[in-house]
This record gives structure tokens, sequence and C-alpha cells, in this order.
């Protein structure tokens, strides 16, 4: 089968396209023919070897797959060849064929658009986990979204909406801001003055939960600009400058910091995973948050996919197909 390498740690475009041997059928999962890949954030920090997980190289990367069973181990139930499903991996998923551990395979709606599947998984699994369960997002809370067009972004836009919370978008250009307000934002802002407007647009009150993936001057923003008993969520630093945390405003302000790393997540806490996992494919089901793809790209290239992502050009979801 056809698979993208990692042959060793360095820029993005170091990957290569090989042949390599399809893979084993695992007693306890299932293979799955991939329809659609998700391409996500940390898929390019991991090939740079700037990402927590290092594993042995070459590795195949990718975290999401959705597709259909072609092959299931000996101790698998529930699952059987011929069943469209998603499936998640901490890496392997760039390949025309994955092995999955079963527990990590979800059955997918009927008649589910592939692409807007992969976008369940990470992006939308990542806020979802962040603010119901790190965040606690209460309805009638206002919520900060910032690289609000991303896909966790938009992510975050719709499921805050979903959760009944007022939700202010911050996003660098007029674009990106139009795209936040047709997926529900109620108010989108730029970065300029970005604690000023945050205070104008809360009434003076502050932000409830802000949703922070950009870090640098964007985090230092928002932490001046928390409500009392407000959860300043730490995604990811997409500027590419992690941020300190000015604790004198924690203590003066009472709001909480709270990290949000959803890989662990899914494997500490496997069960809430398959909660959340259920409650946004109901949710995609019925149309209450519908995933956005900009772009799909063939499986060979998976690298300009990754710099489409790292230049900060994506909005919405990114998909590779073989």
């Amino acid at each position: 089968m056809k698979a993208i390498l990692c042959r060793q740690y360095g820029p993005i475009d170091g990957l290569s396209f090989e042949e390599i041997a399809d893979p084993a059928v695992p007693e306890d999962g299932v293979v799955i023919r991939a329809e659609a890949i998700g391409v996500n954030f940390p898929d390019g920090l991991l090939v740079q070897g700037l990402y927590q997980l290092k594993p042995p190289t070459p590795f195949t990367p990718g975290m999401e797959v959705v597709g259909t069973i072609e092959a299931a181990g000996s101790k698998v139930s529930g699952f059987k060849p011929g069943d469209r499903v998603a499936g998640v991996a901490a890496i392997g998923t760039y390949a025309e064929r994955v092995a999955v551990p079963a527990a990590s395979v979800m059955p997918i709606p009927d008649g589910a658009e592939a692409g807007e599947v992969t976008a369940l998984i990470c992006g939308y699994g990542t806020a979802h986990h962040a603010l119901k369960q790190r965040g606690a997002l209460q309805p009638g809370e206002t919520l900060v979204v910032t690289g609000a067009a991303g896909l966790t972004g938009l992510a975050a836009i719709q499921i805050g909406k979903a959760m009944g919370a007022r939700v202010i978008a911050v996003a660098s250009s007029n674009e990106k801001r139009e795209l936040c307000v047709e997926n529900g934002a109620d108010v989108a802002l730029g970065y300029d003055d970005l604690k000023d407007t945050l205070k104008e647009a809360t009434g003076g009150r502050g932000a409830d939960v802000v949703f922070e993936v950009v870090g640098g001057e964007v985090f230092d923003a928002c932490s001046r600009a928390m409500a009392w008993n407000g959860r300043l969520l730490i995604i990811g630093f997409a500027s590419g400058t992690i941020p300190k945390l000015p604790v004198n405003l924690a203590l003066v302000k009472g709001y909480s910091a709270v990290g949000v790393f959803w890989g662990d997540f899914t494997v500490r806490e496997p069960q809430v995973f398959a909660a959340n996992m259920r409650e946004l494919m109901g949710w995609y089901a019925s149309g209450r948050i519908r995933p956005v793809v900009e772009r799909t790209y063939p499986l060979e290239q998976a690298a300009e996919a990754l710099k489409h992502i790292h230049g900060r050009k994506a909005v919405g979801k990114i998909v590779l197909k073989p």
C-alpha cells in the first residue's frame, strides 16, 4: 500500500510517499481502508520533532481516518468487515490502510461525508472536551475563541452555541471574521487592541471562558480580559510563542488557567471520550454542528497540506484522500 513516511525528524518537506507493507490485523483491532484522512496542526509539529510524542523513525504520521473495515481481529466484537467507521490513532493514518484498536473505532451516521467526520475527531473533539470537561461552559456565559477561523476555532464557536453560550470570535481578517459569524459567532473581533475590544464586547465584565490557541501577545490580552471565576483554556501556541502566565492577574481576578491536552484525555478517560464522541456524532447527525472542510489534497501531497496549516492559512478542515 502507499503511505506517507517520516524517515527522520526535520522540515515538513522531508516527508516521502512510499510503498510499504499492508498493516497486520491486530487481535483486538481492525484494518480500515481509508476514505478520508484528517490533517491536524500537531501532525506537522510531530514530524519536525516539536511535539510531546516522539515515535522512533521511520513512522507514518496522522491521527484520524474514516473508511470501511476490511478485516477485524479475533477478539473484536461489535465491528465487522464492511462497516463504515471512524478511527483514532496516535500515529499511522496517512496511509491507504490503517490498523486501529477496536476501542478507538466508532460508527458514523448513515450518509455522513467522510471529510466532515474526520473534523469531528481531533478538531471538534478537542473543542468539545475543552468546553465541556475543562471549561465547564454554562448556558448564558460568554465564550471568547481565538484563532477562530481555524478548525478548532470554528468547532469551538459551533459547540459553544450548541451549549448555549454567547460567543465572541477573534480572527485576523474581515474574510475570516465573516466566516466566524456565518458559523454562529455573535461578535467577531480582530487582534488590534484586543484587551480593550474584549472589555467593550463584554460590557466591562470580561470573558467567562476563553478558548486560547494562539499564545504570545494574544494570550496576554486574554489574561487581562477574564471575568471573576473565569476559565482561561490553554489549547496551544499557533503563534510559536509560549506565553508566561501573569499569576498576579489570576489572583486578583479570581480566574483559573486550565490546560487542555485532548490526546492524553482520550487515553486516560476513554469512557468519557466515547460519550463525548457519541454526543458530537448526534449533534452532527441532527445538524446542530457542521464542520467546514476547506480543502482536500491527494495523499501524496500531505506535506503541502501540512504547510498550508502551519502557514496559518487554513480555514476549517484540511483532508487527505488516497
